[in-house]
C-alpha cells in the first residue's frame, strides 16, 4: 500500500502484541497489560506515548475512554501484510482434509465438503465458488420422449459428462419428431459452449423464423428449459454461517440478518469473487476493503484453486476482522490446493 505508515521498531512490535492480544481476548488492550505482553524494557508512559502516535496514524482507536486500544482496519491491514507469522499446517492435518475430500464424487459435492471443511476447521462462515469451466462443451444432445407432455433431455458435455433434463412441453412429441429436433441440433452445435449455444440458438432460429417448420418452431420454445441461462444462485456455496453467531462484536442480530441477507442474493458476493476469480493469488478484504456496508466488520479471505493450471474458482472464509489470520490464511490456501488437485483426480 502507498499510504503504509513508517514504523519504529518499537512502535512495530506493540501494534504487532496488541493486535494478537485482541484476536486472542477480543477486550480492548491497555497500556499496562502491553508492558508485559511486549516484553519491551520501557515504561507504561513510553508504551501510552507510542500508542498515542499510532493512533494518530488510525491504525488503532479507542472505542471508550480509558478502555484500551483497539485495531482499526487499517492496523489489520498493515498487521497482515507485514507482521502476522503464518503458522503452516501440519502435515496430520493437511492428510485428514485431503481424505475428507476423496471420498466425494460430483464437482458440487466436492465443493459441498471442501465448504463443510473450511467452516469447520476455521469456525467461520465458509465459501466456495463452483467450478467454472473455460470450456464447457456440448459433445452430444438425445431426446426421449416421457408422459404428460414431458420430454428427457440428455446432454453430453466436454468429454464424458452427461446431464439429464426433464422438460415440459406445450404437447406431446413423437420419438421420430425428437430424433429430428436432436440431429438438428448435434449437426449445428456440436463443440460449442454451452453457456453461449442458448443466445445462439435463439439468434438462429429467430433469423430464420419465416422459413421455419411447426418443428423447428416448438424447439425455439423449448431452449429456454433444453439451454437454461446460467442461474447466479447456484454459482457459490456459503456453509457455516450460524459460527458467526459466536463473535460478540458480530452479535448485532440486524447486522446478522442484514449479512445472511447479502448471503442469499449472492450478488455482492459474487462481485468481490469475481475480482478474486481475475486477481492473482491469495486476496484478503478486511472491514470497509469489502466495499459493502454490511460486511463492514467483516473480513473475507479467498484463494483460487486450478484445474490442469487454469483458475476456474475460488473459495475462502468470511468471519469478523477480530479473526486469527495467521491460521486462517494457511487453511485457506491448504483447502483451494486439495480441492483443485481433488477436482483433477475426478475428470
Amino acid at each position: 500500500m502507498n499510504d503504509t505508515p513508517v514504523l519504529s521498531e518499537r512502535a512495530q512490535i506493540l501494534l504487532k502484541t496488541l493486535i494478537e492480544k485482541y484476536i486472542a481476548d477480543g477486550q480492548p488492550v491497555g497500556s499496562k497489560s502491553l508492558v508485559h505482553e511486549a516484553g519491551l524494557e520501557v515504561s507504561s508512559a513510553t508504551i501510552r506515548h507510542v500508542l498515542s502516535d499510532l493512533e494518530d496514524m488510525g491504525l488503532i482507536r479507542s472505542p471508550h475512554k480509558s478502555a484500551g486500544r483497539v485495531p482499526t482496519d487499517l492496523g489489520y491491514r498493515l498487521f497482515v501484510d507485514s507482521m502476522v507469522t503464518v503458522k503452516p499446517v501440519k502435515r496430520p492435518e493437511i492428510n485428514r482434509m485431503k481424505q475428507h475430500l476423496e471420498i466425494q464424487h460430483s464437482p458440487k459435492e466436492l465443493a459441498l465438503s471442501a465448504s463443510d471443511l473450511l467452516s469447520g476447521i476455521t469456525g467461520m462462515a465458509s465459501i466456495v465458488m463452483l467450478p467454472r469451466r473455460p470450456q464447457n462443451a456440448l459433445r452430444h444432445i438425445e431426446f426421449l420422449p416421457l408422459s404428460n407432455n414431458r420430454v428427457l433431455t440428455i446432454l453430453v458435455l466436454n468429454e464424458c459428462e452427461v446431464e439429464n433434463r426433464v422438460i415440459q412441453t406445450n404437447r406431446e412429441f413423437s420419438a421420430s419428431e425428437l430424433e429430428q429436433i436432436a440431429n438438428f441440433l448435434n449437426h449445428q452445435f456440436i463443440g460449442q459452449n454451452i453457456l453461449t449455444l442458448r443466445e445462439k440458438l435463439l439468434h438462429e432460429l429467430d433469423q430464420a423464423r419465416l422459413e421455419m417448420n411447426t418443428l423447428m418452431q416448438s424447439l425455439l420454445e423449448m431452449a429456454d428449459q433444453i439451454f437454461p441461462e446460467q442461474s447466479v444462485g447456484d454459482e457459490y456455496l456459503v456453509a457455516g454461517k450460524s459460527n458467526l453467531f459466536a463473535y460478540q462484536e458480530m452479535a448485532n442480530t440486524d447486522k446478522l440478518r442484514q449479512l445472511f441477507d447479502t448471503f442469499k442474493s449472492k450478488k455482492d458476493v459474487l462481485e468481490i469473487l469475481d475480482q478474486c476469480l481475475i486477481a492473482q493469488g491469495m486476496q484478503i478484504f478486511i472491514g470497509s476493503e469489502t466495499g459493502n456496508d454490511v460486511m463492514d466488520q467483516c473480513s473475507i479471505i479467498t484463494s483460487p484453486y486450478t484445474v490442469d493450471g487454469d483458475v476456474i474458482g475460488v473459495l475462502g472464509v468470511i468471519g469478523p476482522t477480530r479473526m486469527a489470520y495467521q491460521k486462517v490464511i494457511p487453511i485457506v490456501d491448504i483447502t483451494a490446493k486439495l480441492f483443485g488437485s481433488a477436482l483433477e483426480f475426478k475428470q
